[in-house]
Order: structure tokens, then C-alpha cells, then sequence
């Protein structure tokens, strides 16, 4: 690896500021995340973008918020703006676990530690910088500001709430994946146009009186939503508004947004088109370290190390499930770096000191949608719907996977690359498709094959979800049938190669539509294919997403039908336990909840000829699973 100066990374402090020569930065961007200058951690993606431009720009990661706000003040005021980022993922999912309880550790932050941020840093940090500094524009991104710009639900308040500008105090948001638009916004406001008066920037989001939105009239094409006041009092609103959010996210050529919230409207630009491979291949070449800034020598970034000897090839997600958040961030468009701009990426993660000859991810949002795309652009063009391989696989998506084996492959055969893992989810719908083309069904089988030989560590992850077609549906995923069916082939090939690995699946508890008696049909499935299930969850309402919604209002956005939900501790561990039909602890738990609900014959199919294994009150448990499970005993033992 280079040998690395202290310049190298963008400035942090006064001192490295000083070291550049700088009297002042154009723009100070603060932080959520420990600064990693890695092109998988999005301030260093737009800190690098804004350098780019000729522009001097430093980091304030992970701020002191307490006392005499000195981190707020040692760099003084920007040229241009404060931009702030919570960082990669939505700080209160990265604190708390969908139960709320505390997090073993905050992956973004140095050896985990739970202290260095606090919760919603986004509204945090512009109001300390709206009151030390009233005059600066202050400009918000990330992931907590994308899905919280409209009026949203928030989970750990139990609250609707209305756009994020208005607790923050801050002047825009930059929607979505941010080069372009920062890179407009850096232009406008060099020219000398006021934060106020930037009303024109595609993908970004303000707040203004009616009166003063540029060409707003009745037939402009504008979707006018319901205001933040009628979905306080009618959940319904609030259902009908996410639809209209999520199919604007998820267009070419989207439309304007509009809500009222209070005397003011709160506007939705459309974002800016998908980039193209060369704007992509540009902004990961740009020249990262590609490591941690100095000052955490010594000390573990969980999320670096997770990715740094991974190489992400594409954006976007076209899967559109009803519980993720990529389509309000991302989109469903996929934009594909090019297979040059891969390899020297690659070749660059080989240069790390600790790299041993093994890549332990070549993927992306999932792992095997690179390349895929619209074959007419005019039908993607008026699409409307945001998943093209739900509820089927649309006729126009191209599902050649030709163009990845050929990544793979390039891959493979640079001298050093002993073996380039698969981290990424498989969509294995897409392998299972049967299209009108052979070319591409035979690159399909080809695919399965590759995958299984030769890029699997151990264990493959795939995320059925759920088995029964009802909560599938609610998800947008495909039938458990096809999970079976790719668990078979994987079998086959494994046991014809000789090979001993195994296939991880992912499944939710809890997710709006799911009941108790899916979660037996779950356990009755899943133990017939001989899983001990280790990845499972409950599901956790994040904002802006069409299971949050639909778990909140009690309606289907799409069809407004009425969906009922696990909302209590007492309902999600009634689920959850389903999980583990297989220790003893739990089956008391299991056929009380079973008779319970009226349906004692699945206990004879989940434990069949099994005498009732006697509880063993020595069995090491995490402490907190043992109150929520004895809380349930109790509580099903009393309506016996």
C-alpha cells in the first residue's frame, strides 16, 4: 500500500486544514460515521465529490455534541454551507434493535463504541450549527434525511412526523445518492444565488410558502399530497400519500411533490436520472485512501471491516420489496460500473497489507443484477410499478446474467485473486426464470453453477423471508416454492462437486399481514429442509417504506385494504419463538400459543412421534430472550 501522508485524507482539524495551506474550507460536511475515506461511506463519496470541483472541503466526524459544542466551532464557518450526513445507515436502526433495546455495537463508530453519536444526529447537529452560525446555510443528506422528507412514521418516537427541515431547522435536503446534486448545488451557490432562492435543483427538497413555488398551479403536473395535518387525523392519508412517494422515487421521469405542513409546503423535486456507468466508474475512482483516517489507529471500525476487501460493481434494486429502504434511496434503476473501472478497484484492494488473495464480496445492492435492464427504454420510461420482478418477472427486464459471469471471471483471473466471494443477497427468482431467450437461460445455469463452485465462503445468504404466499405478497416476495426448488439444485451441485456448504436463509417475524399461524407454517417448513434457523429478525418500521406504512396505518397503501399487525412485545414474541421450535424451552411456549389460537394440529406436524423433551433450566440463554419468553409462558398459561 502507499505510503500514506496526513494530506492525503480531507482535513479534520484545524491543524490538518493549516497543513493544506487553507485559510477557510468552501464547505465543512459533519458526520454520524467515523471518517473511513472509502468509497462505500457516503460523506467521503461526497467529500471527494465537492474536491473534485476544484473545492476546499473537511469532515467533522462524529462531533462532541455535549458542553461547548468545540467541535461545532474549531473549523469556523464554511464559504459556502455545512452539509450533514448521519452517516450510512439511519442512526436509530443502527442504535436500537427493533425490540429498542441497545445494540451490542455501533458498527460506524471506533471498537463499536455506543457514544459517539447521538440519536437523530441530523437534527442534532443543524440546530447547534443553526444557533452558533444563524446565517450559514445548512444543506442535509444521507439516509436519514432521505427517508424522512415527507411526512413519515416514526417508530421509536410512535409518532407521525412531518419533514425533517422543520425539527432540524436546516435549509434543503439532498435526496438519494447525492454527486449530482451537490455538485449543482456547490455551482449555484458559488455563483452567489442565496440558499433561499435555490428552488430549481433537481433531487433536493425545501420548504417554502406556497406563493413562492416556481410554476406551481393546479395543472402543472404537480402531485399534491395530503398535508401533514390530515394524515395526523386520518391514517388513510397517510397510506395514500406513501404510494404516491414510492412511485416517484421509483420513475424516469417522476413529479413534483407538494405537501402542506402548517402555513408552509414542503417540495419534492424529482430526483436526477440514473447515472451513467461513467459518472459511476468516476466517482469511485476518485482517489480515496481507501482507509480510516489516522486518528483511529489502533482501533476496530466494525463496518470497514466488513467491506474493505470488497468491491461494490452496481447501484440500485429493482427487486422493490414492501420493508426496504433502497428504492427511496437508490432507486430500482441498476447503473453498472464498467468492467475496467472493476479491476482497478480490485487491483487496489490488493494492495492492502492484510489482503490475503481473497475478495469477500463482488456485489452490490444484490448480488446478481449487474447489467440487467429494460430492453425497450420507452416502456421503462412510463413505468409506474416499483418492483419489475414482483408480482412476476416484467416481460421487457433483460435477466442475462452473461454480463456478470464476464465480471466474474475478469475477476478471477488477475494473478494474486485466489477466490472472489459472493456476500451479496442472490435473488435466486431471477435464476429460476424461465425467459423466451435460450442464450439467456443458459446463462442462468452457467450462473447457479459458477456461484456454487466457485464463490461461496462456506455459506451462501439467500432471503425467502417467509414461507406462505400471503405475507410473501405483502413483502413482494416470490414464492417459497422457489426457495425449495433452488435449495435442491444447490444440494445437487454441492454433493456432485464434492463440496460441503451451506445455504443461509434469511426470514422476518412480525411483518404487517403475518400471523402466529404463519410463523407455525414457517417452523414446519423450514424444519422439514433441516434448518436450525441463526438469521432471522423481527421486523423493525423504518421510515418511508411500504411496511412501515402498512404496519402504522392498519391499510395496504395500494389497495387500502385493511392489514393487521404485531405490535405488541406480547404479539412479535408470540412470532418470534416460532424461530426456535427446536429448543426444549420453547415448546411449551409453542403448542400453548398453538392451542391458543385454535390450530392444535400443526403441533402434531411440527413435533411429530417427539416426546415433550423436559425444559433443562441449566440451558445457556441470552438474559433478555429469558424474560420475554417467560413473560409469554405466563401471560398463555392465564387464558388456559
Amino acid at each position: 500500500m502507499n505510503n500514506y501522508k496526513l494530506t492525503d485524507w480531507l482535513p479534520t482539524t484545524k491543524k490538518e486544514v493549516e497543513l493544506r495551506g487553507w485559510d477557510t474550507p468552501d464547505v465543512i460536511l459533519f458526520s454520524g460515521d467515523a471518517y473511513v475515506d472509502h468509497p462505500s461511506f457516503g460523506c467521503a463519496v461526497i467529500g471527494r465529490t465537492i474536491e473534485s470541483m476544484g473545492l476546499k472541503v473537511a469532515i467533522v466526524p462524529q462531533p462532541d455534541w455535549h458542553g461547548d459544542f468545540r467541535d461545532f466551532k474549531k473549523l469556523g464557518r464554511p464559504r459556502l454551507f455545512f452539509g450533514i450526513s448521519p452517516g450510512c445507515m439511519d442512526s436509530m436502526v443502527n442504535k436500537y434493535t427493533a425490540n429498542k433495546r441497545l445494540r451490542s455495537e455501533d458498527a460506524y463508530s471506533p471498537d463499536g463504541r455506543h457514544d459517539c453519536r447521538p440519536e437523530y444526529p441530523t437534527i442534532v447537529y443543524s440546530r447547534i450549527l443553526r444557533n452558533l452560525y444563524p446565517d450559514t446555510p445548512i444543506v442535509l443528506g444521507g439516509i436519514e434525511a432521505s427517508l424522512r422528507r415527507l411526512t413519515h412514521y416514526d417508530y421509536w418516537q410512535d409518532r407521525l412526523k412531518p419533514c425533517i427541515l422543520f425539527d432540524s431547522g436546516a435549509d434543503l435536503i439532498i435526496y438519494g445518492m447525492g454527486e449530482a446534486p451537490i455538485k449543482k448545488l456547490c455551482h449555484e451557490l458559488q455563483k452567489g444565488r442565496n440558499i433561499k432562492d435555490i428552488k430549481d435543483i433537481p433531487q433536493t427538497v425545501y420548504v417554502t410558502e406556497e406563493k413562492d413555488i416556481p410554476t406551481y398551479n393546479d395543472e402543472n403536473g404537480d402531485i399534491i399530497l395530503h398535508s401533514h395535518e390530515e394524515c395526523l387525523q386520518n391514517k388513510k392519508a397517510q397510506a395514500e400519500n406513501i404510494r404516491h412517494i414510492e412511485e416517484e422515487s421509483n420513475k424516469l421521469h417522476a413529479q413534483r411533490l407538494i405537501q402542506h405542513t402548517g402555513k408552509s409546503c414542503v417540495v419534492v423535486n424529482p430526483p436526477y436520472p440514473p447515472m451513467s456507468t461513467e459518472e459511476l466508474d468516476a466517482s469511485h475512482e476518485l482517489p480515496y485512501t481507501r482507509l480510516p483516517h489516522p486518528k483511529y489507529k489502533n482501533k476496530r471500525i466494525p463496518a470497514y471491516e466488513m467491506i474493505k476487501h470488497s468491491v461494490n460493481i452496481h447501484r440500485g434494486c429493482f427487486g422493490g420489496c414492501a420493508f426496504c429502504t433502497i428504492s427511496a434511496h437508490q432507486g430500482k434503476f441498476i447503473v453498472c460500473r464498467s468492467k475496467e473501472s472493476i479491476l482497478r478497484e480490485v487491483r487496489k484492494v490488493m494492495e492492502l497489507p492484510d489482503f490475503k488473495g481473497y475478495l469477500s464480496d463482488l456485489g452490490g445492492p444484490s448480488a446478481n443484477m449487474y447489467g440487467m435492464e429494460g430492453k425497450n427504454k420507452d416502456i421503462c420510461g412510463k413505468c409506474k410499478r416499483p418492483s419489475c420482478i414482483h408480482p412476476k418477472i416484467c416481460p421487457n427486464l433483460n435477466t442475462d446474467h452473461s454480463k456478470l459471469l464476464d465480471v466474474y471471471k475478469a475477476v478471477d483471473a488477475i494473478p494474486g485473486i485466489k477466490k472472489s466471494f459472493i456476500g451479496s443477497g442472490v435473488r435466486y427468482d431471477l435464476l429460476l426464470h424461465k425467459s423466451k431467450d435460450d442464450k439467456t437461460n443458459r446463462a442462468a445455469h452457467q450462473y447457479i453453477h459458477e456461484l456454487i463452485c466457485n464463490h461461496v465462503s462456506g455459506r451462501l445468504k439467500v432471503a425467502p423471508e417467509h414461507v406462505t404466499d400471503r405475507v410473501l405478497n405483502l413483502m413482494r416476495k416470490p414464492s417459497f416454492k422457489l426457495f425449495e426448488e433452488f435449495k435442491r439444485i444447490f444440494d445437487r451441485i454441492n454433493k456432485e462437486e464434492n463440496l460441503k456448504q451451506q445455504i443461509i436463509p434469511y426470514f422476518i417475524s412480525s411483518h404487517p399481514g403475518c400471523r402466529e399461524e404463519d410463523m407455525a407454517e414457517l417452523a414446519v417448513l423450514t424444519k422439514g429442509m433441516d434448518f436450525h434457523l441463526e438469521q432471522v429478525q423481527d421486523f423493525t418500521p423504518t421510515p418511508m417504506t411500504i411496511s412501515t406504512e402498512t404496519w402504522y396505518t392498519g391499510y395496504d397503501p395500494y389497495t387500502l385494504e385493511p392489514i393487521t399487525s404485531a405490535k405488541t412485545q406480547r404479539e412479535k414474541l408470540a412470532q418470534r419463538m416460532f424461530f426456535f421450535w427446536y429448543k426444549p424451552e420453547e415448546r411449551n411456549n409453542i403448542e400453548n400459543e398453538l392451542r391458543r389460537i385454535g390450530r392444535p394440529d400443526i403441533i402434531k406436524r411440527l413435533y411429530p412421534f417427539m416426546p415433550k423433551a423436559p425444559y433443562n433450566g441449566n440451558h445457556r440463554e441470552n438474559n433478555n430472550r429469558k424474560k420475554d419468553t417467560t413473560r409469554v409462558r405466563r401471560r398463555n398459561n392465564g387464558k388456559r
